[in-house]
């Protein structure tokens, strides 16, 4: 097999992202070969394009973390999975199976592992190496187009259900109307919950998505995401997801959250705070970090994306050669797309 185009971030310099032709990769014992059928652009991808990024990278290295495929080629070891058969793969591409996170099951808090596009060698490629243990079934009635998104509707579902206490009828705010903030908000609809999604004026395109494919209430502007926080009984919101996660999202969530109420941050931000966090003492609120996902959130979401309760093709803005890469970084750089999909040539 001869090399293919990989869309590789080569140093650390702004923009350092271009293609080149990389060779297929060799696998051991215990990995599969995939060949990649789509691989979602996700955020950090742009993170590192615009080098604005708060995580080791590991240059020079190919991007993509969210993808799906069909196994091309089996290590040796490797005995629960057939040549053709169509799957995703979670982004834990190194990890310690002795750390003791791992050995709870929690291996997406292994200090030292390492994910696809920035740690190890991603899926903006023809052909990428992964291990076996990484592996999920992708029904045939899930298209791959939705089914490599299965990673960021993960990091969704980790953050509202495994680590937000919600329950039907609580009032939630989702700050950020990008690929995770509006798939949290899918996720806390189909809890049951009430859901307002906070944007810029800049992002009225992408609050529409988030207001007609999931029925959410669109928010621009501090008195309009205030009136909606107060408007049941003048104490704010149960439960608000920091999906943006600047410094100042945080402030406005310590204001909106009602007392004994939860905030979750999903979102990064490298920028220091420079104002007080006291309102989280004095309203008795649980500040909660969500990070990435493990085994049994894919299974979930997988159910939920074959059942249909969880439908992602209303975020995917179009499908992109992976030649074109720029023009799907763009497009989502600038708000014009939610979700960028890329496809091997």
């Amino acid at each position: 097999m001869s090399k293919s185009a990989a869309v590789v971030n080569f140093s650390e310099e702004k923009y350092s992202v271009e293609i080149r032709e990389i060779p297929v990769p060799e696998i051991g014992p215990d990995d599969i070969l995939l060949e990649v059928e789509n691989v979602g652009v996700c955020g950090s991808d742009l993170h590192q394009w615009t080098s604005d990024h708060s995580w080791p990278v590991n240059y020079p290295v190919v991007l993509g973390h969210e993808f799906g495929g069909k196994i091309a080629s089996l290590g040796s070891n490797v005995s629960t999975w057939k040549v053709g058969d169509r799957v995703v793969s979670e982004t834990a591409a190194i990890i310690d199976p002795m750390n003791p996170m791992s050995k709870v099951g929690l291996y997406n808090l292994d200090p030292t592992r390492k994910g696809f596009g920035y740690g190890v060698n991603g899926a903006m490629t023809r052909f990428v190496r992964v291990p076996a243990r990484c592996l999920h079934s992708v029904p045939e009635t899930l298209s791959f187009e939705e089914a490599c998104l299965t990673e960021p509707c993960c990091v969704a579902y980790n953050a509202v259900v495994g680590n937000s206490s919600i329950k039907p009828g609580d009032r939630v705010i989702v700050i950020g109307p990008g690929t995770i903030g509006i798939l949290c908000a899918a996720v806390a609809k189909i809890c049951g919950a009430e859901v307002g999604i906070v944007g810029l004026e800049a992002d009225k395109g992408r609050l529409g998505i988030a207001q007609q494919a999931y029925g959410c209430d669109p928010l621009v502007g501090e008195d309009a995401t205030e009136t909606w926080a107060r408007k049941r009984d003048g104490m704010g919101a149960d439960l608000i997801i920091d999906a943006a996660g600047v410094s100042a999202t945080l402030q406005m969530a310590m204001k909106l959250v009602r007392p004994n109420g939860q905030i979750t941050k999903v979102g990064w931000g490298p920028k220091p705070l420079n104002f007080s966090i006291d309102p989280i003492v004095q309203k008795n609120v649980r500040l909660q970090g969500s990070f990435s996902h493990n085994w049994p959130t894919w299974e979930r979401v997988l159910a939920l994306l074959t059942s249909g309760a969880l439908n992602v093709k209303p975020i995917i803005g179009g499908v992109w050669p992976i030649t074109e890469w720029k023009e799907a970084f763009e497009k989502m750089h600038h708000g014009d797309v939610v979700k960028s999909v890329l496809k091997p040539v």
